[in-house]
């Protein structure tokens, strides 16, 4: 049984395999992204249900623009309908929305439809849901190291504690739990700054498979861990 006393208060997770799960259904690759979109929906109630303070999803990676438009349209379609649809959901379950990457070259579309649900919602208190989408990690160090050069910091009063409000998750708490579906061990090019002290789950199933239980398995296996930063036992 999940303790409730000791549950992550950030969850990034990897969305992947939604292509591989079509293909041996001998489904088109955009029926997965369908289907995977539905196992969104319900993670980010059963994260909110269990008190989870932040949810980190990697909706969108910045090298994913070199898949096909047909499916990159899908895409951008789909997580336009899916805030439009769910804007309602997520101020009934009081859940804040942030969205984490590079504008450019989003559709306008989509970005109005973001900042439109980011204000919506900026008030809510409950959990963090965290869209990184056009996102990759050493994009965003660069833009992070950018903005430090533009703000005349002197580099004497950059460390550990400062470097992360130049970051596109400035604000929220690290991941302190990792997951990637599909059976990839890999972290893509994913909150690698972040994600230094996260403990890291790999699940076998792709991300369409991913229900309920197996979310809790990774809740579960996250509180058998001991976490020592770095320090002895």
């Amino acid at each position: 049984m999940v303790d409730t006393t000791n549950m992550p208060r950030h969850v990034a997770i990897i969305m992947d395999g939604n292509g591989r799960w079509a293909k041996k259904r001998g489904l088109p690759r955009i029926a997965g992204h369908r289907e995977g979109i539905k196992r969104a929906q319900e993670t980010i109630k059963t994260a909110s249900r269990m008190g989870i303070k932040v949810l980190t999803l990697f909706a969108f990676s910045s090298e994913n623009w070199q898949r096909p438009k047909r499916e990159i349209d899908m895409l951008m379609n789909s997580l336009d309908n899916f805030l439009k649809n769910n804007i309602k959901e997520l101020m009934k379950g009081n859940i804040r929305l942030k969205v984490i990457g590079r504008d450019e070259p989003l559709p306008v579309k989509l970005l109005n439809r973001l900042r439109q649900s980011v204000e919506e919602t900026k008030a809510n208190t409950g959990l963090t849901l965290c869209l990184a989408l056009n996102y990759g990690s050493r994009q965003e160090i660069i833009d992070a190291v950018k903005k430090i050069m533009a703000s005349g910091i002197d580099p004497k009063d950059l460390d550990e504690n400062s470097f992360p409000r130049f970051l596109y998750t400035d604000g929220l708490p690290d991941p302190d739990l990792l997951i990637r579906t599909s059976g990839e061990q890999r972290i893509s090019n994913f909150l690698l700054w972040q994600i230094s002290y996260a403990e890291l789950y790999f699940a076998r199933k792709n991300w369409p498979e991913f229900r309920e239980e197996e979310f809790k398995k990774a809740i579960l296996e996250y509180q058998k861990r001991e976490r020592r930063f770095g320090a002895l036992a």
